[in-house]
């Protein structure tokens, strides 16, 4: 079956799947590619990877189209996703409501499953959370840091520890079995990230990543949108 090739940030994982049957109904193409952390996914379009269309943050996308990697007029916003806290099930919710909250938190948990604190946008943001809560040296020998958020989330599913906590995109939260999306950062620490699909400057198929974004940002598709993680 020839297939859509895609370059995605983690966050949008849970939908593409979700939207994978459509699409070949639609099209009669499949969809491949690679899912990780926003920073390596562009740096693998920027070497040259062979890509159709990227799903990245929206400050991401418009970089790549200021370099004609990206067909300007292709791109439109998928929808914006919170960076938030993660339990595995079996363990109780918890509620941060103010920084100090969030600080206790942290410093309670026997383990904190995090995405690359350098490439990744959940990644990033957590370091400076960390710091800006005085606690980064703290913590960071219970630090559990993974290339992308959906192996982060997979590793606390799997966690003998004590009390391990995660972070990372909602999406990936609820996208994955045996976690459950705890809660949001406290004002102050908060991130809402917007994503943005667009169409490669050197796509194979472009008529077909086209209506991939379509089907992506469609109206038709806000429920499963909402239900994934996305907002707005």
């Amino acid at each position: 079956m020839t297939t859509v090739t895609i370059l995605s940030g983690g966050a949008a994982q849970g939908l593409v799947r979700g939207l994978a049957d459509a699409f070949k109904a639609q099209t009669g193409f499949g969809i491949d590619g690679e899912f990780g952390a926003v920073g390596v996914m562009a740096d693998k379009l920027r070497a040259g990877a062979p890509a159709d269309l990227v799903i990245l943050t929206q400050t991401l996308l418009a970089k790549l189209s200021e370099k004609q990697l990206v067909v300007p007029a292709s791109i439109a916003d998928v929808g914006r996703v919170e960076t938030a806290l993660a339990v595995r099930n079996r363990d109780p919710r918890v509620t941060v409501k103010t920084e100090a909250d969030l600080r206790e938190v942290l410093r309670s948990a026997s383990a904190i499953y995090v995405p690359d604190v350098k490439a990744s946008t959940a990644g990033q943001h957590f370091a400076k959370v960390l710091d800006q809560l005085g606690i980064a040296y703290e913590v960071t020998s219970r630090l559990k840091i993974f290339p992308n958020g959906a192996t982060a989330m997979r590793e606390l599913a799997a966690s003998t520890a004590t009390n391990p906590i995660g972070c990372t995109q909602a999406t990936e939260i609820i996208a994955t079995e045996g976690i459950a999306l705890s809660g949001s950062l406290p004002p102050g620490c908060e991130l809402v990230t917007m994503y943005t699909a667009g169409v490669t400057a050197r796509a194979a198929h472009p008529n077909e990543a086209a209506a991939l974004v379509a089907l992506l940002t469609g109206a038709d598709q806000r429920e499963l949108r909402q239900r994934v993680g996305f907002a707005g």
